[in-house]
């Protein structure tokens, strides 16, 4: 079985995997009791991959999972048809039962659901969820659009949990749109940030 050292050093090799170039930062959302945060433009064929890094993402209600979806009509819809496997590794805070757990309730198999790709995510004042997804080649309309996503979790039940979501669009149409919300209530506060990767 893939220990937490091995996913996670597989995970900055992706991050690293486009070469010397850089990043450059496209936009920068703040939400503030927000139903949605919404990438509708700077999504298009001048980088060949894509980052969305997501920042102390709190939630209106206790609980509930922060998702993603694509578009393929500038935001129109976000019903991309998604294959994802989900993978989480967590600890409570008072020692608890840690474990390392795939997840069969959350992963995707040929739905335009919303992916999680944070779940249970506390409403406590001290309790939030970050990381990023890599968004690899969207504007393609030869092959379907992969992604890879990582975050880490303050949940409502005081446990952090490390998730692994992995998958792709299946589509070989641009996407060009890509919005964040809740799985219910608002987000609450927090920020998201697009990135083009050379």
């Amino acid at each position: 079985m893939a220990t937490y050292a091995s996913i996670k050093y597989d995970m900055d090799l992706a991050s690293t995997a486009t070469g010397a170039g850089g990043m450059t930062l496209l936009s920068t959302q703040t939400a503030s009791s927000s139903a949605t945060i919404s990438f509708t433009s700077g999504i298009d064929s001048t980088y060949k991959e894509y980052q969305f890094h997501f920042t102390d993402i709190h939630p209106a209600t206790d609980g509930e999972s922060f998702q993603f979806n694509m578009s393929v009509d500038g935001g129109s819809n976000y019903n991309v048809t998604k294959t994802t496997s989900y993978l989480t590794a967590y600890n409570y805070e008072s020692g608890g039962t840690p474990a390392l757990s795939y997840a069969t309730n959350v992963d995707l198999a040929q739905s335009t659901n919303f992916q999680n790709i944070n779940s249970g995510v506390g409403s406590d004042n001290d309790q939030c969820a970050s990381g990023y997804i890599h968004l690899f080649n969207p504007s393609s309309t030869t092959f379907v659009k992969h992604f890879i996503s990582y975050g880490n979790t303050a949940e409502s039940s005081d446990l952090s949990s490390n998730v692994f979501v992995a998958g792709y669009g299946n589509t070989t149409s641009a996407v060009d749109a890509v919005q964040f919300k809740f799985s219910s209530g608002n987000i609450d506060a927090g920020t998201v940030q697009l990135f083009g990767v050379n």
